[in-house]
């Protein structure tokens, strides 16, 4: 079985996962032209080489022309979505991502997820990445996600909602359940968007599984921290305890 181990001692966020997908190998042509498929426009996908405390890997931008970031609801992405061209699957599993952020955010709300009005993540840049990272692991033939412990930061961040603590707390509320740590920087390291997307979609939770590593992917995030501002992605056979 081809696995997908993602190591966040950085944190994660939609765009460091597509940046660590493209340096595993995904090939920038085939997801742009996936990415096609769901007919928006007025954006570009643009990857740099960069290098974090000696550490090379591939940060991704979403360039759009939207003023404002428009706040989309469930309603409205569940329609670009399903209207596009994607495979099934693509689609299937792009809307519980979206569907579970909708419902960490509502109950932080006090409303009901189709009552939310997405802000950051209903913007392009964000269906981009939640539909890009689904799009990248179908296509390097990942059929199994795990995931090591999550490095969450600390201190606060401002958003549409106002200065919220870190984790902020729709992505707590995504992590429930998930082995979560902070070693003290002060800085949001894991966004709503990456905490629903690999909580969506690993299957455990834990230490690096006994596989065969066949390629290495270094997603980088903007911000310069004391640590490699980097998610590491190692892609492989998942092997059994008798295998040499």
């Amino acid at each position: 079985m081809q696995i997908a181990y993602f190591h966040i001692f950085s944190g994660i966020s939609g765009n460091m996962i597509l940046g660590a997908l493209l340096d595993a190998g995904l090939e920038l042509s085939n997801l742009a032209a996936e990415l096609k498929k769901l007919g928006l426009k007025n954006y570009t996908l643009e990857v740099e080489k960069t290098v974090k405390k000696g550490v090379s890997g591939s940060y991704v931008e979403v360039k759009t022309a939207e003023d404002n970031s428009p706040a989309r609801d469930l309603a409205d992405i569940r329609k670009i979505i399903t209207t596009s061209q994607l495979d099934d699957t693509i689609q299937e599993q792009s809307l519980k991502i979206f569907q579970r952020l909708a419902e960490a955010e509502a109950k932080i709300h006090n409303t009901t997820p189709e009552e939310i009005h997405f802000h950051e993540v209903g913007a392009i840049d964000a269906i981009i990445d939640i539909v890009g990272a689904v799009i990248g692991i179908q296509h390097l033939g990942i059929e199994a996600i795990h995931c090591s412990r999550v490095h969450t930061g600390r201190g606060f961040v401002d958003c549409a909602h106002g200065r919220l603590p870190i984790p902020a707390p729709a992505t707590l509320e995504l992590l429930q359940g998930v082995p979560i740590y902070s070693t003290g920087i002060e800085s949001e390291l894991v966004t709503p968007t990456g905490a629903a997307i690999i909580t969506t979609l690993a299957e455990q939770f834990g230490d690096l599984p006994l596989m065969r590593i066949e390629s290495i992917g270094y997603g980088a995030g903007s911000r310069d921290l004391e640590i490699p501002n980097l998610l590491r992605i190692s892609i492989g056979g998942l092997l059994r305890a008798n295998d040499r």
